[in-house]
């Protein structure tokens, strides 16, 4: 019997639909994603190369989660994973793990992606050539037939290409983009209101790492920062400490949001689904599974910089009380004209956590129940409470809290270089070219590093 519908097991990407009244039913908002697919076509560079093999997990594991037609995979050759995020293991076995199905053909008449030389048929779909370079990446429509370097790059830049793909793979589907398809977007995560695609000297090479962090929440946003700090190049990983704090467990909504959480992983505390995850790769961890709050102190001998992903002033009221010398906050819009929104806060700052957020603590969320979606539940029995929830959840999409994380963890790799420090960025998915950034005298980085591999 098909299970119950409620806020615990509603895709967010869905809810898109519903919210903008563009459905007259859930039902109608599933089989429009079912007709959402992307076929990847990797070239000969997917071999010998983990930037490579980067962008094509993270493309499978993104994409799959919002295109509910099927990610396929053209050409992907039997060959070892070179990347820490599918370790010792097969390549095509890590991609089928993620959702991805190797197959011998793009399916007609369905976008595609290319990474590395890969070459598609000629179709009227967009396919658009993912391509990086030093500390930028990003998509390029293929019948420009140009690509960056993809020779010396920071391995975020892998990950941000596959994300950029997979946002413009969604507003091409949806409908909701008329540049979609057309544009080539990206961005450069060392000065992200610099031209993404111009090359940029003054990017350094990687030469320190992160070493002790405190992760704060464990959604959407937290599981980019583990998936994003996998793939940096850690000579000795078990030098480098997590802790990971959060009190919920997995629903199975988080598969439509979050890249490391899966249906098998439902009712697991997501503290230990991650903490799993990153100790099979090298790392330490440590759990709190306690809310965050203004009672929440560090110990003297634990991380010292924090990344914040949650989503509620609450907790972000109290996030300098804890006693981080660093913290970075990220946060993401909301609702079907700012769910592709995304900001990032960075502390000490000119004004305090409290003053931004206090304003916002106790306001009821909007809600969407005149919708024609959530009326036909109305109809069909759905009590007002179970409506309530359901309308009140937010629309939600993998691949911004991933471009979000991009730029939370290149913030941390910035200080560690002696780049520019943030205090606010906002800006969108949807345009990249208008991001804002508010920077701020930086103190040097004194929180643990570890030279890179």
């Amino acid at each position: 019997m098909a299970q119950e519908l409620d806020h615990t097991n509603l895709h967010r990407a869905a809810k898109y639909f519903m919210d903008s009244g563009r459905v007259e039913s859930p039902d109608e908002a599933m089989a429009l994603l079912q007709k959402f697919g992307l076929t990847i076509h990797v070239g000969d560079e997917i071999v010998g190369s983990a930037n490579h093999q980067i962008a094509l997990l993270t493309l499978v594991n993104t994409a799959r989660r919002s295109l509910l037609g099927g990610i396929e995979i053209v050409g992907l050759p039997d060959v070892m994973s070179l990347t820490p995020l599918a370790p010792n293991r097969p390549l095509i076995e890590a991609v089928r793990e993620l959702g991805g199905v190797p197959v011998i053909r793009a399916r007609p008449g369905w976008p595609s992606a290319l990474i590395g030389g890969a070459a598609a048929d000629p179709a009227t779909a967009p396919c658009w050539q993912l391509s990086w370079d030093g500390w930028r990446g990003g998509v390029i429509p293929s019948r420009q037939n140009r690509r960056l370097a993809e020779a010396e790059a920071m391995a975020l830049a892998p990950a941000l290409a596959a994300a950029v793909c997979a946002a413009e793979a969604f507003a091409f589907h949806a409908g909701d983009h008329p540049m979609a398809g057309r544009r080539s977007t990206g961005l450069s995560l060392w000065r992200p209101d610099a031209d993404w695609m111009v090359v940029d000297a003054s990017e350094p090479t990687l030469a320190y790492l992160p070493s002790r962090l405190w992760i704060i929440g464990l959604g959407n946003l937290g599981q980019a920062f583990a998936w994003l700090l996998a793939c940096l190049p850690y000579a000795d990983r078990s030098e480098v400490q997590f802790m990971l704090q959060d009190f919920d467990r997995i629903a199975p909504s988080n598969d439509s949001t979050s890249l490391l959480s899966f249906l098998r992983d439902a009712n697991r505390k997501k503290t230990r689904v991650v903490g799993d995850w990153l100790e099979a790769r090298g790392f330490q961890t440590f759990l709190e599974e306690r809310r965050f709050g203004p009672w929440t102190k560090k110990a003297d001998d634990e991380p010292g910089a924090a990344l914040c992903g949650v989503d509620n002033a609450n907790a972000r009221v109290g996030l300098e009380k804890a006693g981080f010398g660093l913290v970075i906050e990220a946060g993401l819009g909301a609702g079907p004209q700012a769910f592709r929104s995304l900001s990032m806060h960075t502390f000490p700052a000119s004004r305090s956590a409290e003053d931004i957020w206090s304003k916002q603590v106790g306001q009821a969320p909007e809600v969407f129940e005149n919708m024609p979606a959530y009326q036909a539940m109305k109809r069909k029995g759905m009590d007002r409470c179970g409506l309530t929830q359901l309308a009140s959840r937010t629309v939600g999409v993998p691949f911004v809290g991933l471009t979000a994380g991009c730029l939370v963890i290149s913030e941390l790799l910035r200080r560690l270089h002696g780049g520019t420090a943030t205090e606010v960025l906002s800006g969108s998915v949807a345009a990249f070219e208008n991001i804002e950034i508010v920077a701020m005298q930086m103190q040097p980085y004194a929180f643990g590093h570890v030279p890179v591999a």
